[in-house]
């Protein structure tokens, strides 16, 4: 390799020719008829908010390794990218800025785009796509009426949070302290007509799936597995004073005598029907519709009630309970009514405490504790019954078969599986959506679009500056004839939850079709995906809508397989330290360009106040500890940057950002750069010791990425080049340099590909193949070991592995720095540790 006047590699130039070349050669288009084996490798495509922030270039960095390596290693390797389009963002943008929400989403794609290719990612760009391409929304409209036709999608009833200024429904999460996200607003609660997909038909089937998912993060599983929330208990009636039946539903009905009161949700109809005669009543229920509805918001929410002046008849005492009306029980879930045990539920605790209440120990740790006094709160958990009668001093599982026996017997009751997963409420009051393809009707009633007029597309002549959706008072394109009649009807105006978007998109990377969603032959080649990147905020939602998907998918013949992702990594994300003040209330973030760091502290540098330098955290926005990736690749190159990612932190953990470790990253491509020029083929000469930790490191780093363990693969390849700084000019040094070039190339590709080219290689180290380790290298032959005198280290010798003892303690005794230690001194005892150590005492 020459040296020319190239002494510094010159990213700048560099990045751009081989980013080039990638895509003149096609080096990354999935081939789904290519014969060689497959291995489709995908991150979370990402939301086009405006601009890639550096945690997303962590992210893809990984699975680009990946990617890259398995093109290496003969694989066929789908590696696509796409947008997660529709969403709130752009509707936001279009009322703050006065711009269409395609349009400020198309900006963005464009620039994140650009963003991306600088980064010189390994990405298939013919698969593209955005979710809110009209193509592919009119494909998921067409898998929501065969799913429709499944009997898997129903309109019913809802509670909903409505929002009386943005006039639209809230998701749960965006209903802050009992107020809309966006507005301030006081929030309603309402009755509205919604679409749902029937996922608790599939609960089962979800649970037991997680068993097979040994490629997934156990954290991950478990929170599904709650979320799923299966569970085991009692539904039966409290007959009511009133002569009315009250279902209830209890996982724990061993604690059956320790209840203290009955509560039902504000809509319930028992509710209903004491505020139909009683005003107080209804002020409570219409207090109740502004809470939230999350379990959060519900944990932290004072517990209130309201008697309703009903009682409820224990079916073990034959004593009347309260009932209540309270804010903190939901008609969603289970009945609607909860049986209230304050002793072992905090919900309850808190309560019964505010309207002194009962509270009663039914479960105690031994039956000497049967009267301990509870130390400030409810005691969950299991233990021995004390204070219920014939079940006193049964384990918590003897008594729950016990009482659910006894009502099944009696006749006031039966053992049943709840689940808490409900089915999913998909509709969404907003224009920047997957229109829902129904037509309504006054004469045919709801009537699916034929598939024939699909796509529905949305109307671009739309209206922001009236709150509410501009679906629903647009003058023309709600208003259609029914495809049944043919009389006037009206287009449905919700729009799909965008996670309905994210729940199949990697089915049509796979196979994109113009006449059909996907092909299932071409699906079936490259699904399920080998490897899914992503956070750990997708670890519910997203992960088990797409799960439900595939397998309703496969339940109508679509599929082949019911599980869409064999292996998912969460990984950790980039953090970076905060600067703000406290004033008038509130705390203001500044970011690092309005700072100045002192030996001291930090101070602005407009007004030189002091500021504070806060935690490191996650970057984001509104912290204004946001890293652009655009400025650090100007001043460092994409490689550094890759690097950076991959070094240090192991990539299921955060990794903080510094300017110090990236600076590092550049002095490291610099020194990586020295050494490749340095490469001369014509060399002759052996060195074992350098081929041995060449071929160890082919086949450890092999082993790292795909354990996605790049920290330690990149430590190895810092190891090698150190090895290979120190030798001596030989034809082994050229070999494990060029083994470093082809290992460090699916990290840093750029530099990587300038060198190969430099080295006179045919073609593009993209399209090399992984190098192979022989396994006789692979094993050490010789052994470090440690020789020690006083507790010190005096010397380590390089020895053949397996001497024998003697042996190892006279090549000890021989060397000149153990000598002068010894300085004569009378030997006692030896101490050898074959192959690691010999202790000499004196």
């Amino acid at each position: 390799m020459s040296g020319g006047d190239d002494s510094r590699f010159d990213p700048a130039v560099t990045d751009p020719r081989w980013q080039q070349a990638w895509d003149d050669g096609g080096c990354f288009f999935a081939d789904s008829n290519s014969a060689k084996p497959k291995s489709y490798v995908l991150e979370m495509f990402p939301y086009p908010s405006g601009r890639i922030h550096i945690g997303h270039v962590r992210n893809y960095t990984m699975g680009d390794v990946l990617a890259r390596y398995k093109r290496m290693r003969g694989y066929e390797v789908l590696h696509p990218m796409g947008w997660d389009a529709f969403g709130m963002p752009a509707e936001n943008a279009a009322m703050e800025q006065g711009v269409h929400p395609g349009g400020w989403t198309r900006d963005n794609i464009a620039h994140m785009k650009s963003q991306l290719k600088r980064i010189g990612f390994a990405l298939d760009w013919s698969r593209e796509f955005a979710t809110c391409d009209a193509e592919y929304y009119g494909h998921e409209q067409a898998l929501f009426l065969d799913l429709y036709d499944a009997g898997l999608v129903y309109r019913k009833q809802a509670t909903v949070n409505w929002d009386p200024v943005d006039m639209t429904v809230l998701a749960n999460e965006q209903v802050i302290d009992g107020k809309g996200w966006r507005s301030g607003a006081e929030v309603e609660k309402r009755q509205l007509s919604q679409w749902f997909l029937k996922i608790t038909d599939f609960a089962e089937d979800l649970l037991d799936g997680l068993g097979t998912l040994d490629g997934w993060p156990d954290k991950v599983r478990l929170m599904q597995e709650n979320w799923i929330g299966k569970s085991q208990g009692l539904e039966f009636s409290f007959a009511l004073s009133n002569g009315d039946q009250l279902p209830v539903y209890s996982t724990r009905p061993d604690t059956i005598f320790g209840a203290s009161f009955v509560a039902v949700a504000a809509d319930h109809p028992v509710a209903q029907a004491v505020a139909a005669s009683n005003c107080d009543a209804a002020k409570f229920i219409d207090l109740c519709k502004k809470g939230g509805t999350t379990a959060a918001e519900l944990e932290t929410a004072e517990k209130l009630g309201f008697d309703t002046g009903i009682g409820a008849k224990h079916p073990f005492t034959g004593e009347y309970l309260p009932v209540y009306i309270a804010n903190f029980v939901l008609m969603e879930y289970g009945t609607g009514a909860v049986m209230g045990v304050p002793g072992h539920d905090q919900r309850d605790f808190e309560f019964a405490t505010k309207y002194q209440l009962p509270i009663m120990r039914v479960v105690a740790r031994s039956a000497a504790d049967a009267a301990a006094p509870f130390a400030g709160g409810a005691e969950a958990g299991d233990g021995v019954i004390v204070n219920s009668g014939s079940l006193d001093g049964m384990a918590v599982g003897e008594a729950i078969a016990a009482v659910i026996a006894r009502a099944e017997s009696e006749g006031w009751g039966e053992g049943k599986t709840e689940w808490r997963l409900r089915d999913w409420g998909v509709s969404r009051q907003r224009y920047w959506g997957t229109p829902i393809p129904f037509i309504h009707c006054d004469a045919c009633g709801v009537v699916p679009v034929p598939k024939d007029q699909l796509p529905v597309t949305l109307p671009d002549d739309v209206d922001f500056k009236t709150p509410g959706n501009p679906l629903v008072r647009h003058p023309a394109w709600k208003h259609v004839s029914c495809p049944q009649c043919g009389a006037a009807a009206m287009r449905e105006t919700d729009t799909l939850d965008t996670f309905t978007n994210s729940s199949w998109y990697f089915l049509r990377f796979a196979s994109q079709p113009a006449d059909k969603p996907f092909d299932r032959k071409e699906v079936a080649k490259w699904l399920p995906v080998e490897q899914y990147i992503g956070g750990i905020e997708h670890a519910i939602l997203h992960l088990l809508y797409a799960r439900f998907w595939t397998r309703a998918l496969q339940q109508i013949g679509m599929l082949d397989f019911a599980e869409p992702f064999a292996s998912l990594f969460t990984q950790g994300m980039v953090t970076h330290e905060t600067y703000s003040r406290k004033g008038d209330g509130r705390e203001v973030f500044y970011s690092p360009a309005e700072v100045d760091r002192t030996s001291e502290g930090a101070k602005l540098k407009d007004g030189d106040l002091p500021v504070a330098i806060g935690r490191v955290v996650k970057m984001s926005k509104s912290k204004k500890n946001v890293v652009d990736p655009d400025a650090i690749i100007a001043r460092y190159g994409a490689d550094a940057v890759r690097w950076f990612m991959l070094s240090d932190s192991p990539p299921e953990r955060d990794l903080p950002w510094s300017e110090a470790g990236i600076e590092g990253c550049w002095r490291y491509v610099q020194r990586l750069w020295r050494l490749l020029r340095q490469y001369d083929a014509d060399v002759t000469g052996e060195d074992r010791a350098l081929a041995r930790k060449t071929h160890q490191t082919i086949a450890a780093v092999a082993s790292d990425i795909e354990a996605l363990s790049f920290n330690k693969a990149v430590a190895r390849l810092y190891e090698l080049t150190g090895a290979a700084e120190k030798a001596a000019p030989s034809a082994t040094r050229s070999e494990a340099v060029r083994t470093l070039l082809l290992l460090a190339s699916p990290m840093m590709p750029h530099i990587a590909e300038e060198a190969w080219h430099a080295m006179g290689e045919e073609g593009l180290i993209a399209n090399a193949a992984w190098p192979q380790a022989d396994p006789a290298l692979l094993d050490d032959d010789e052994v470090t070991i440690a020789v020690q005198h006083k507790g010190k280290l005096r010397d380590t010798l390089t020895v053949a592995k397996g001497l024998p003892k003697d042996q190892l303690e006279a090549i000890a005794l021989a060397s000149e720095k153990v000598q002068r230690s010894l300085d004569g001194a009378e030997i006692r005892k030896v101490i050898v540790v074959p192959d690691r150590l010999v202790n000499i005492v004196t």
